[in-house]
C-alpha cells in the first residue's frame, strides 16, 4: 500500500495503492497511519511520490458510490484527516510528483513544502465542481495557501486540469524536472531544507501555515451542514455517476 525508504535522513514515502492511488476511506486512514509515523521518526524529511505515470488519481468515485451515504459520512473526516496531517506536518515534506495528480491527487502535491512535477503529459488540478461535489474546507483552504490569491478562484472555481507549465504557472507546482531525475531533485530539496535546525523550521512552518489552521478552526457548524448534505445528496449520487460515466468513456 505505501513503501517507506529511508536515504541517509530522508524518508522516501511511495503510494503504491492499486494501479492509481484512488484515495478511498483506507487509503486516508493509511496513509494518515504512516505519515504520522514518519514524523515521530528520526528522520529530518519526506519525500511523497507515486508509481509510473500516476501520482493519485484522487478519491475513489466508484466506491463513493457503492458507499453511499454511511460511506461519505466516514470518507469526509478521513479525507481531511490525511490532508491536514500532510500540510501541517513539522518536518519538510517534498512532492515528487510522477505522473496525474487529479483532485485529491493534487490536493495531497498541495499540502506539501516542495512540489516538483516530471515533466511530460501528465496533468494535475481540482476538477471537484465538475465532478459534482463541493469542496470541503480543509481542502478548500490549502488550495488557497497553496495557489495564491491570483489564480487560486480560476484554480478552484473553473474545474480545469493543467498540463505541466500551465501548472507551474498557476502556483500548483514549483518546478518541472525531467522523469529520470525526478527523484533525485526532489532528495536533494529535501536534504537542503532538511539542514534546518529542525525546532526552527518546525516553528517557521507552524507561524506560515496559522492562517490556514485559522481559517480551519473558525469554520461554522451551518458550513459543514450544508457541505455534507451536498455530498450525501442524490443529485451530487448522480453527477458523480454521470461523471463516471462520461470519464470511462474515453
Amino acid at each position: 500500500m505505501f513503501a517507506v525508504e529511508r536515504k541517509n535522513d530522508i524518508e522516501i514515502l511511495r503510494m503504491q495503492y492499486g494501479s492509481a492511488n484512488a484515495m478511498d476511506l483506507n487509503f486516508c486512514v493509511e496513509l494518515t497511519k504512516t505519515v504520522r509515523t514518519l514524523t515521530e521518526s528520526s528522520s529530518r524529511a519526506i519525500v511523497l511520490t507515486g508509481q509510473g505515470k500516476i501520482f493519485c488519481a484522487g478519491v475513489d468515485l466508484p466506491q463513493l458510490l457503492e458507499g453511499g451515504v454511511e460511506y461519505v459520512r466516514q470518507f469526509l473526516p478521513a479525507l481531511d484527516e490525511v490532508l491536514e496531517t500532510l500540510f501541517f506536518c513539522p518536518k519538510p515534506v517534498i512532492a515528487a510528483v510522477n505522473g496525474h495528480a487529479i483532485a485529491g491527487g493534487c490536493l495531497l502535491a498541495c499540502c506539501a513544502d516542495r512540489r516538483l512535477m516530471a515533466a511530460g503529459k501528465a496533468r494535475i488540478g481540482v476538477p471537484e465542481l465538475r465532478v459534482g461535489v463541493p469542496f470541503p474546507t480543509v481542502p478548500l483552504e490549502i488550495m488557497r495557501a497553496r495557489t495564491g490569491s491570483s489564480f487560486f478562484e480560476e484554480v478552484a472555481l473553473g474545474g480545469a486540469t493543467y498540463v505541466v507549465p500551465e501548472a507551474l504557472n498557476k502556483g500548483l507546482i514549483d518546478g518541472v524536472v525531467e522523469p529520470e531525475q525526478l527523484l533525485a531533485e526532489a532528495i536533494i530539496v529535501a536534504e537542503s531544507l532538511a539542514a534546518i535546525r529542525p525546532e526552527l523550521y518546525a516553528l517557521s512552518k507552524q507561524q506560515a501555515r496559522r492562517p490556514v489552521r485559522e481559517a480551519i478552526d473558525s469554520r461554522t457548524r451551518l458550513d459543514e451542514t450544508e457541505i455534507a448534505a451536498l455530498w450525501e445528496s442524490a443529485e451530487t449520487h448522480a453527477a458523480v455517476q454521470a461523471f463516471v460515466e462520461r470519464t470511462l468513456k474515453k
